[in-house]
């Protein structure tokens, strides 16, 4: 079968690789679609932080076998799978941070999410990793769940009223999500910045306040106009980008919130004006990934209709097409979410 590797600096090949074998308490996936992210761009034209280097983490499909002691699950259920699951159990789960778990590293889908078939291991299926789909959504809009899990961590890290105005830094996918949370959670003012001018107006189509290109040298003028002066209540920096960061920092109120949700390179230095965060008292927050809590919420709104993913897909690809697929979101010239399918399977 065939599976997409990280090969080298921006290299993605295509293997062909023995098909997985099933042991207890585990279960084979065949992938019918799986979206394309940024960590996954990071590890490939980056220096990705974390420790694992697969591909494809936001992975649905159709079970084609299961293991021994496998109660939950059977052959056919249509599911979405999540690549990490915690232990529940250990200091960092029990305070929350289920994301910092040892666990949750250490689980992981084989080989890949990016591979015709795929193996979830018997932890991940015996502890919520997999959640089977109902038939209001299609796969497209499955593997959209994680990315959007994810979004919505960051969300349940800040209180927030409703009619509050935010900057969202980066109009990539997930920041499309921000977004589209925003507007489900009934904020106020959106401000969306970006260098990507498809981006900005993609954002456009949503309603927004304003798009603003991230160079824009009146940009803190613009968001002090329609803010009387105090600047955003929450930023939402959804980029890698170590500027934007700085910009957040300027354009967030006293007082206000700062989200550090994109993926920075890794040894990413930044030097800024701490004396600026101390006296505006701002608040500065990371999320990294999302737990089972998140992953439910992101179904529960897209099963509702609460927030359609699907408007944010542009291109698909087939699996064969991976290293295409991967380099034409890394360019981001025209695109917003890319999906990679597998035409060796019907859909």
């Amino acid at each position: 079968m065939k599976a997409a590797y990280v090969s080298g600096p921006a290299d993605v090949q295509i293997r062909n690789v023995d098909k997985p074998q099933v042991g207890n308490g585990e279960v084979l996936v065949s992938m019918r679609a799986c979206g394309v992210c940024g960590s996954d761009l990071e590890k490939i034209y980056g220096k990705y932080s974390q420790p694992s280097m697969r591909l494809g983490h936001e992975p649905s499909g159709i079970i084609t076998k299961v293991g021994s002691d496998v109660k939950d699950f059977k052959v056919g259920d249509r599911v979405f799978v999540h690549h990490h699951v915690p232990c529940y159990s250990c200091h960092f789960c029990t305070h929350g941070n289920e994301t910092m778990c040892k666990k949750y590293a250490e689980t992981n889908l084989s080989p890949c999410g990016l591979a015709e078939e795929f193996v979830v291991p018997a932890w991940n299926v015996s502890h919520g990793g997999i959640i089977k789909l109902p038939d209001n959504i299609n796969f497209d809009e499955a593997s959209m769940i994680e990315p959007l899990a994810c979004c919505i961590r960051a969300w349940n890290k800040i209180k927030f009223q409703k009619g509050d105005s935010i900057a969202i830094l980066g109009s990539g996918p997930t920041g499309m999500m921000h977004l589209m949370l925003s507007k489900a959670f009934g904020l106020g003012d959106i401000f969306c910045f970006d260098v990507n001018d498809f981006r900005l107006n993609y954002a456009k189509k949503f309603g927004i306040t304003e798009s603003i290109k991230s160079t824009d040298p009146d940009a803190l003028a613009k968001i002090h106009s329609k803010t009387d002066g105090r600047g955003v209540d929450i930023v939402i920096v959804a980029t890698g980008s170590l500027k934007a960061i700085e910009q957040a920092i300027d354009f967030v109120r006293k007082g206000g919130i700062i989200i550090l949700f994109g993926v920075p390179t890794k040894d990413a230095k930044l030097s800024i004006d701490m004396s600026k965060v101390y006296s505006k008292e701002i608040m500065i927050i990371s999320s990294y990934a999302a737990s089972e809590t998140d992953t439910n919420q992101a179904l529960k709104l897209i099963q509702e209709g609460k927030i359609d993913v699907k408007q944010l897909i542009t291109h698909r690809f087939d699996l064969k097409e991976s290293a295409k697929a991967l380099e034409y979101a890394h360019q981001g010239n025209d695109s917003m979410k890319i999906i990679i399918t597998n035409s060796e399977t019907l859909n």
